[in-house]
């Protein structure tokens, strides 16, 4: 990620979380990201629900995507991972997890009876399902999932294109809300769900208990801005440079 946002997540307790159909900002973005195969389409969407006639399970599948988050990880420190985050004047900055930990930290904090939405300013109850897998890469225009049944659709969160993304080598988290209905407040505002989302993440315990293993500056990393930084917010690692 960038140095900056780097910080910012450090500061304001976080994990940053992308709505998958809104990868459209960058070259290169993913605009298929979550979406259901073309293959598929034509059959989930004369696929249909008994109470719900004129809802086809292709609707279902595009509302739930429109309602699921991914934090993106790359599995290996490679040349491609470091073309990620460096458009800023900080440069960038990889995070290393020891991922057993950190599925640990998150399923408790999201499978927890304290856990929380908030929206607007108000405390609402917890909505989203979390999921990790390893992202599967296909050959996205005649790859199939609904051949023999019709697939969960948190499937296509973890399905992208081969030729153009298998260098990413890439472990997802999501978090997806269910596909059909809505969700509303007690004064009955619905909720929007916006284009990112911010999971409370306490960097400094993470730190201390080597959630976070070690912080590598990337090639063009305003290191001594980095070294402030993390000495402020109260982060014990000294950051390395890229191998």
């Amino acid at each position: 990620m960038s140095v900056e946002n780097c910080v910012r997540s450090i500061e304001g307790g976080y994990l940053h979380f992308n709505r998958v159909d809104s990868y459209k900002d960058f070259p290169d973005a993913d605009r298929h990201d979550g979406e259901q195969l073309p293959g598929d389409r034509a059959g989930n969407a004369a696929a249909t629900f008994a109470k719900a006639p004129g809802f086809s399970v292709a609707h279902y599948y595009d509302q739930s995507r429109s309602r699921t988050y991914a934090f993106c990880a790359a599995l290996e420190d490679t040349d491609h991972a470091w073309t990620y985050g460096g458009g800023t004047a900080r440069g960038n900055v990889g995070l290393v997890f020891d991922f057993d930990k950190l599925r640990a930290t998150l399923n408790r904090a999201l499978l927890s009876g304290g856990a929380a939405l908030e929206f607007n300013g108000a405390r609402c109850r917890q909505i989203f399902d979390l999921n990790y897998g390893i992202v599967n890469y296909v050959d996205w225009e005649s790859h199939r999932a609904n051949e023999s049944r019709l697939p969960n659709p948190i499937m296509y969160t973890y399905l992208k294109d081969r030729g153009r993304f298998a260098e990413e080598r890439e472990l997802r988290i999501s978090l997806s809300a269910l596909g059909i209905g809505k969700f509303v407040l007690d004064d009955r505002t619905e909720i929007a769900f916006p284009q990112h989302l911010h999971l409370d993440f306490d960097f400094r315990a993470a730190f201390a208990d080597n959630t976070i293993r070690e912080i590598i500056a990337g090639p063009r990393c305003d290191e001594d801005f980095l070294r402030t930084e993390l000495r402020r917010l109260g982060a014990d690692l000294v950051p390395r440079d890229p191998p």
